[in-house]
């Protein structure tokens, strides 16, 4: 990259450096080639390759937080918020989310908690894009609210012994390494959650079922269900009793990564728009021509920036280890809604094609709904913020 525009990024956004600028056009690249011909069938198909993923663990794209012994690039939060935000921009977001699971909302329990012998044995997959990661927090009757888990797990001899079912899973139908969330405390000792390794193919361990969706469709999503799945004691991650920490520890990291992936998609829809206004006439001029188009797309325009130079910071605090609980969930809030207004006024000024399927804004804005559910509802992360307003 040249001086000239190195110098013009940092004045837009200083955090930025020259790695994060190389990150960017390299994943933008394998996007464009790799993605973008081809994600039309995985829609269809209901995942997305394997094959790809591991393309990607190739260009060092699936550990870019992780340590250089697997295979990592130890790199920082602004380096997965661009990762982040280019995976948006593909349009793709059932892509998009099949990769920041497995990167940003899966591995990192590992990252965080695993014993070495438990990242020797696992991370290098999962960097490599050979294995792939998912969680399993949810529940068909626990969302958000952890303490209404109902999956257990108790110690018999040198094993633990799961039951219960997990529901909404991403990557779940084809994925390889599962971080189990389960209550292992006393009856009523809500907190007393504890995190496990489970691998495909452990018996007792079952895909219900593959579910359909509104959106994200190459996203393979299952209900899993535990009945008597047991595993090597050795396979507790983290300390016992203490997962629930680990859950709400990685929820903000999560909440950045949706909030950037959200700032990506709201970013490429209000372009894809100005293209089409541009030349779609209607009444003697072009519908840039109304000044009431352009308007909102202007104000819209300007609200996505400011939601990224908040990305950005928050980024930037955490990656200097402040603490960013406020700010996470101000991010997926503010960002979860932001690109639903987004979507709907850009597929609106589409017309009757925004409406048919061949067009990126109608594929946008259906898996764009999601945004402001998962990672945590927008009503629950306003409620997280007014704790915090003291």
């Amino acid at each position: 990259m040249d001086t000239t525009t190195l110098t013009a990024l940092h004045e837009r956004f200083p955090y930025f450096t020259a790695e994060h600028e190389m990150l960017r056009q390299t994943t933008r690249r394998f996007i464009e080639a790799e993605v973008m011909s081809r994600a039309e069938g995985w829609e269809e198909q209901g995942m997305v390759p394997r094959e790809v993923l591991r393309q990607m663990g190739d260009l060092g794209l699936l550990g870019i937080r992780f340590g250089s012994d697997y295979g990592g690039s130890e790199l920082d939060t602004l380096s997965t918020v661009v990762l982040a935000e280019e995976l948006g921009r593909s349009t793709f977001g059932g892509f998009a989310v099949t990769v920041l699971v497995h990167t940003d909302m899966a591995a990192p329990h590992l990252h965080h908690a695993g014993t070495p012998e438990q990242k020797s044995r696992f991370m290098p997959d999962i960097v490599a894009g050979r294995r792939i990661a998912a969680v399993a927090m949810t529940e068909p009757d626990a969302g958000s609210d952890l303490a209404s888990m109902r999956t257990t797990a108790r110690r018999d001899g040198d094993q633990w012994v799961l039951n219960g079912a997990k529901m909404f899973i991403t990557n779940g139908v084809y994925g390889d390494i599962f971080f189990v969330a389960a209550k292992t405390g006393e009856a009523g000792r809500n907190h007393q959650i504890s995190m496990f390794i489970v691998e495909k193919g452990t018996p007792g361990f079952k895909i219900a079922r593959p579910l359909k969706k509104h959106g994200w469709l190459s996203s393979d999503t299952a209900e899993l269900v535990f009945d008597d799945c047991r595993i090597p004691a050795s396979n507790l991650l983290g300390e016992e009793n203490r997962g629930f920490y680990a859950l709400v520890k990685n929820l903000q990291n999560e909440r950045i990564v949706l909030a950037a992936q959200a700032m990506g998609e709201a970013s490429k829809a209000i372009e894809l728009t100005l293209d089409w206004v541009r030349q779609r006439k209607a009444f003697g001029a072009t519908l840039w021509d109304k000044q009431a188009i352009r308007h909102r797309l202007a104000m819209l325009s300007a609200r996505v920036e400011a939601a990224k130079a908040l990305i950005y910071n928050t980024a930037w605090r955490d990656a200097q280890q402040h603490k960013v609980v406020s700010q996470a969930a101000m991010l997926k809030a503010l960002c979860g809604e932001l690109v639903n207004e987004v979507m709907y006024d850009c597929l609106q000024f589409h017309g009757g094609m925004g409406y048919v399927r061949e067009t990126a804004i109608e594929r946008m804005t259906r898996d764009a709904r999601i945004q402001s559910i998962g990672g945590g509802a927008t009503e629950v992360m306003l409620d997280e913020i007014a704790k915090r307003m003291d």
